[in-house]
């Protein structure tokens, strides 16, 4: 039985039955769950990027607001999980696959001929990156190291979240192609070339 650790995978858990319920009340309904964890990057002509309003809640968006300068530095927090480093493994996928897998998504729902009912599938590398893995891609895209700080843990915090993708591949025929590289690369992209997002600095009410 599937099951969440915070209050935000219990709403994903809530719409997942919900679609299920759907399906059994009604099995005509074809149903395709995509579950992801952490979209990142850019389009890698650096005009459309993620451009969070207020203090970013997600790590990459913050990390590089501190290569830009908008932040004094990154909070890491907890370097003592049961990691290779010590911090936070997660599955990141960037966003142009995200974007690939949906469409295939919406292929097979349309223009295929398997009758797969409710069924979810994961849209992952299959791969986990730590926080200070990711740190250092950034390091290496922007030429320069990112200031961070090691803070305690934050309750809910999992030492490892990553996904296994080979039903995606199977059912959707789609799979991840772009590494941490590209997604460091073409966030900075974005970021440098818009440091203040999709408004200007002379527009900012101080």
């Amino acid at each position: 039985r599937l099951t969440a650790t915070s209050p935000y995978g219990r709403t994903k858990l809530v719409i997942e039955e919900v679609l299920r319920d759907c399906h059994a009340a009604d099995e005509k309904w074809k149903i395709l769950i995509l579950r992801y964890f952490n979209p990142i990057g850019a389009h890698p002509s650096g005009i459309l990027g993620e451009d969070p309003q207020g203090i970013p809640n997600n790590l990459m968006p913050f990390v590089a607001q501190v290569c830009v300068g908008r932040r004094e530095k990154l909070s890491v927090f907890g370097d003592d999980y049961d990691t290779p480093d010590g911090t936070g493994v997660r599955d990141y996928i960037h966003v142009v696959d995200l974007a690939k897998g949906h469409v295939a998504a919406l292929d097979a729902l349309y223009d295929g001929e398997e009758d797969f009912g409710c069924e979810a599938v994961n849209l992952g590398t299959g791969k986990g990156v730590s926080v200070l893995e990711l740190v250092e891609g950034m390091a290496k895209a922007t030429g320069k190291p990112v200031p961070y700080e090691i803070s305690p843990r934050r309750p809910g915090d999992v030492a490892a979240l990553y996904a296994d993708p080979k039903r995606a591949e199977e059912l959707l025929k789609w799979k991840a192609t772009l590494g941490i590289k590209e997604m460091c690369e073409d966030t900075w992209r974005w970021q440098s070339n818009n440091p203040y997002g999709y408004v200007k600095q002379e527009e900012i009410v101080q």
